[in-house]
């Protein structure tokens, strides 16, 4: 049975919640396998929405296992407010596995965030302030703290001591901030540790054991290949791996076993926070997408940059991911427009380029090249088959896969979790 790999193939926010969701009912395990909290999932389910930051969208899949892979970084407060709130609302959590090689976010690892950040000024990467960039900061320095360090107190103290008496001099001497005590951050960590424990396992092996097995498992990325942070707009990235190797090394589970690749792309672009755009937009377009599409961050409540379709960006991330299918979401927000532009190109000091620019500085000077695509007026959200679409919106789907580098194998044409035409099984 297949193991498959689910991540966004533009900037983030492309819709993984929706298709994870969707696939939920069918496969055994869904695994979030990077990032933290600084990446929000919103679920349509019926009439009922759920905005998720850390925990797997297969956790509003009843009979899937969810799981938060050793290479997510979880603050224990979010995670407990969260199942708190599913709880609240009748979702059965109880299925829901930790990695016990999973590192802690702490309090001073959000400390340092946010004064980094205020620091910097102008020059600020736009990080989400939830302390994500420090902990993986601490995991590459071997000072970070892990789930399973909640459980040994000896360990746990001497492992703040050591993340303390470097960040404390940094707090106190460069940005005149208190220093944090030991012994604080230690008793708030160990308050977690029993809330927690029901849920800690060793996911790396019970994955392993569920493909043996013949179970499916979903590996569900956060952000986008564009914020991976090594094949995205460097520095304007996340700290870890998005991109479709992250899942082997955040899951603990060899290359060999996956089958399936699946790209999520929006049928515009979005971005969050700062660095190049090429498409973005600055006129009434942008605008219009910005609100017809509720293009606002989950988790940091941000209004997203928009802009159109960027074919170039979608190349890139067949190539890199090795992509097998992808999922266009959004599809219905483009309705009402006489011409779609769709970016085929970049213009770079006066040459037309076909793929990515390596070089930085010369993807911060990229100009779109547009080619202008017939729209539809007609509304596409009852859709059920490619077939029911307006020809224009067919038109349009299948340039872009064909831009793009591999099929597109499902369309959302709507925000609801049924709104979804499946043209090939992922399964």
């Amino acid at each position: 049975m297949p193991a498959l790999v689910l991540l966004g193939a533009q900037w983030g926010d492309e819709g993984k919640g929706k298709a994870t969701d969707l696939l939920g009912g069918s496969v055994d395990y869904v695994v979030r396998y990077q990032g933290g909290n600084n990446a929000g999932h919103t679920v349509v389910v019926g009439d009922q929405k759920y905005a998720l930051h850390l925990l797997p969208s297969g956790i509003l899949s009843p009979g899937c296992t969810p799981v938060i892979g050793n290479g997510v970084v979880v603050d224990p407060s979010v995670l407990l407010s969260e199942l708190s709130g599913l709880n609240e609302r009748g979702v059965d959590t109880s299925k829901l596995l930790i990695s016990g090689n999973a590192h802690i976010i702490t309090p001073y690892n959000v400390t340092v965030d946010k004064v980094t950040e205020r620091f910097l000024g102008k020059r600020k990467i736009g990080t989400t302030g939830r302390g994500i960039g420090p902990t993986y900061a601490d995991k590459i320095n071997r000072v970070g703290i892990r789930v399973q360090d909640l459980y040994d107190e000896s360990i746990l103290t001497q492992k703040v001591e050591a993340a303390l008496d470097v960040k404390n001099q940094i707090l106190t001497k460069l940005y005149n901030r208190r220093a944090i005590a030991v012994n604080q951050v230690v008793e708030e960590l160990l308050g977690y540790a029993e809330q927690i424990e029901q849920y800690v396992a060793d996911t790396v092996l019970v994955l392993n054991q569920a493909l043996e097995n013949d179970k499916v498992v979903l590996f569900e990325g956060g952000q986008g290949t564009l914020l991976d942070i090594d094949h995205g707009t460097y520095p304007f990235v996340t700290s870890s791996n998005p991109t479709a190797g992250g899942a082997c090394t955040g899951a603990g589970v060899g290359p060999t076993k996956i089958s399936r690749v699946i790209g999520i792309l929006k049928a515009y672009t979005t971005r969050v926070g700062a660095g190049p755009f090429p498409t973005e937009l600055f006129d009434e377009d942008g605008e219009a997408l910005r609100r017809i599409g509720g293009e606002r961050g989950v988790t940091t409540g941000r209004d997203r940059r928009c802009g159109w379709f960027d074919a170039v960006i979608a190349r890139y991330a067949t190539r890199v991911n090795g992509l097998t299918d992808f999922f266009l979401t959004k599809l219905d927000v483009l309705t009402g427009w006489e011409q779609i532009p769709v970016c085929v190109a970049y213009e770079i000091d006066g040459k037309r380029v076909e793929e990515l620019p390596y070089s930085q500085t010369d993807f911060h000077h990229a100009k779109p090249v547009y080619e202008m695509l017939p729209g539809w007026s007609e509304d596409i959200s009852k859709a059920k088959s490619f077939s029911d679409l307006p020809k224009n919106a067919q038109n349009y789907v299948k340039a872009l896969e064909e831009m793009s580098g591999a099929p597109i194998s499902a369309i959302g044409v709507g925000p609801g979790r049924d709104e979804t035409i499946e043209i090939n099984s992922f399964l």
